[in-house]
């Protein structure tokens, strides 16, 4: 066994009495069977921390995980920042570290970007941006950015500001490119249904937000100009009295990547928490012109896909490029992140990429990220994600769902509570035997529509018993119209949704999509609607509808009501 300590020295032999300093000189120490125990405080990374094949087979653990004497480990991508001015309108002034981040949090909490609505600004759109016969928009320093939430009714694009100029009669502003002649061509639909987006619309004639401006600070907030950050502080936020030096706590994250194993096998990291990355791709001149979930446009071909029976097209990027993870894990095996809390995330908290095989996220919390939660991708197989709560994600991109599964095989996602979500909760795209059971799905599609607690789509295998199950899920709470509890979507296909509970929904689960629905089955559920008669190729079986006050005391309802959600963790392993 190792021990590192944040007091410690490298040069010494890395045990109780003499830990080691930093993660990198216990990573390049132990071998396989190491434990490696970490004791309490912040470990400040100047760079990711990365883990090869030749760091297979090491526990890394909080001080007495596990016991009432666990330590707070943090391993930490920000910098706190410490050297302030101070202006007369109560604003703290500082040079960054590094880049302009895009987050900033004060003793832990989440400090909001600087904005401003755009709702009734008369912007006219020019081909390299707008015009606005009002000379407000001149006082807007800083790197601004304009959000298009609603671009599509499940997509929220972001585009720089370039530039600009005018006079008090006058405003042009011309936007960043490539991104804003990417958005104009991405975000154009033609619908002919009744919902949101009917008719023809083009998205970026109706930005919806401007940020990151010295001049929409109001308390609470923060704004950059290049390398110099703007903030004012609540009260009692950090803030100092004007005799001091500024204000204490603040962080800004630094690293895009916290940590990156590449072919790791076994490996384990417990009682952990991982905090302050960032993700800087919107910030540049490629912008960040979100589709759906995770995925966004990054420059490849466009295609026009147009729905059946005539309802209409839609412009889709052919290959979309995704958020990457904070912590990312390649090809590896045997990973298993069990007892850690992943917080204060610039980008989607936790990736796994590739064929790996029999990773896990356990026992766990996931909040406080500005993108996504737990990412499984293309190859995997046999990963679970296993009693955790994922909440608040999505806080800057809110397409981005809680958890997703894309192209796996025989993921297992359990027991999880899952709430606080500003679109999908559980998103499954097309894959194999992907089991989603016992999970509590609440308050999710708070901001975008077109989406659901649990939302499936695409075929999810070759039979029902290759393919998807959604077994034994309380879903409740979908608050927004044009959304469902259970969405099976896009040409879902080989889908079992069997003892679900369904309630408080804009409506229980969809029966009718494009493409249309393969072999789906829905049977003994419970749900607070009637979802109408099923079309050709979905069967409806056993399913009972009840009002919410009445399934405490339905036998079959308040069975799923009691199994769904996190349970007690299983005691860890001691040493």
């Amino acid at each position: 066994m190792f021990f590192v300590d944040p007091q410690g020295d490298d040069r010494g032999p890395g045990t109780a009495e003499r830990p080691f300093a930093t993660l990198e000189r216990a990573r390049d120490a132990a071998g396989p069977g190491t434990v490696v125990a970490l004791r309490a405080g912040t470990y400040r990374l100047t760079d990711t921390f990365r883990l090869t094949a030749a760091h297979s087979g090491v526990v890394y653990r909080a001080h007495g995980y596990g016991t009432p004497d666990q330590e707070e480990v943090v391993i930490s991508g920000g910098h706190e920042i410490a050297q302030w001015s101070t202006g007369d309108d109560g604003t703290h002034r500082a040079e960054l570290p590094g880049p302009a981040p895009r987050q900033l949090y004060a003793d832990g909490r989440r400090v909001e970007r600087a904005a401003i609505p755009l709702a009734g600004v008369p912007l006219v759109r020019t081909p390299d941006g707008y015009t606005v016969e009002d000379g407000g928009p001149g006082s807007w320093t800083g790197d601004v950015e304009f959000v298009y939430r609603g671009a599509y009714p499940w997509s929220e694009g972001r585009c720089r500001v370039a530039a600009v100029t005018g006079d008090a009669r006058s405003t042009t502003i011309t936007m960043a490119a490539p991104a804003f002649a990417r958005a104009t061509r991405l975000y154009h639909s033609v619908l002919r249904w009744e919902g949101p987006g009917a008719g023809e619309f083009h998205g970026v004639d109706a930005p919806t937000a401007a940020e990151n401006s010295p001049a929409f600070l109001t308390d609470g907030t923060f704004a950059t100009t290049g390398t110099v950050l703007h903030y004012r502080p609540h009260h009692g936020d950090g803030a100092a009295p004007p005799s001091t030096d500024g204000p204490t706590g603040v962080v800004a994250p630094v690293l895009e990547t916290l940590l990156h194993a590449r072919g790791v096998s076994d490996l384990t990291f417990q009682g952990v928490t991982f905090a302050d990355a960032t993700w800087l791709h919107p910030s540049t001149p490629q912008g960040f012109l979100h589709y759906h979930g995770n995925g966004y446009d990054n420059g490849g071909d466009l295609s026009t896909v147009t729905f059946a029976d005539g309802q209409g097209q839609v412009t889709v990027p052919d290959d979309e490029a995704s958020i990457p993870g904070n912590l990312l894990f390649e090809e590896c095996h045997g990973v298993t992140l069990q007892g850690c809390r992943f917080v204060r995330l610039g980008g989607v908290a936790v990736e796994f990429r590739g064929a790996g095989a029999g990773n896990a996220v356990l026992d766990s919390e996931v909040a406080d990220i500005a993108g996504g939660g737990l990412t499984i991708g293309e190859g995997a197989r046999d990963h679970r994600i296993e009693n955790n709560h994922v909440h608040r994600v999505g806080l800057d991109y809110h397409g981005s769902p809680a958890v997703l599964v894309t192209g796996a095989t025989a993921t297992v996602i359990a027991h999880n509570e899952v709430d606080d979500v500003p679109h999908n909760g559980i998103v499954v795209y097309e894959g194999r035997g992907t089991h989603v059971r016992n999970n509590l799905v609440h308050h999710t599609m708070q901001v975008l529509a077109d989406g659901g607690g649990i939302y499936v789509s695409g075929p999810q295998g070759d039979s029902y018993e290759s393919g998807a199950v959604l077994r034994g899920n309380v879903v409740r709470d979908t608050v927004t119209p044009w959304n469902w509890g259970i969405y099976t979507d896009y040409g879902a296909a080989h889908v079992t949704v069997e003892a679900n509970v369904v309630h408080s929904s804009h409506a229980p689960v969809v029966l009718t999509v494009w493409p249309p629905l393969d072999r789906v089955t829905f049977t003994d559920n419970v749900w607070d609607a009637d979802p109408g008669e099923a079309p050709d190729g979905v069967v409806l079986d056993g399913n009972t509808v009840l009002a919410p006050s009445a399934l405490a005391a339905d036998p079959r309802a308040s069975a799923i009501l009691h199994a769904a959600g996190r349970r007690t963790p299983a005691a860890p392993p001691r040493g």
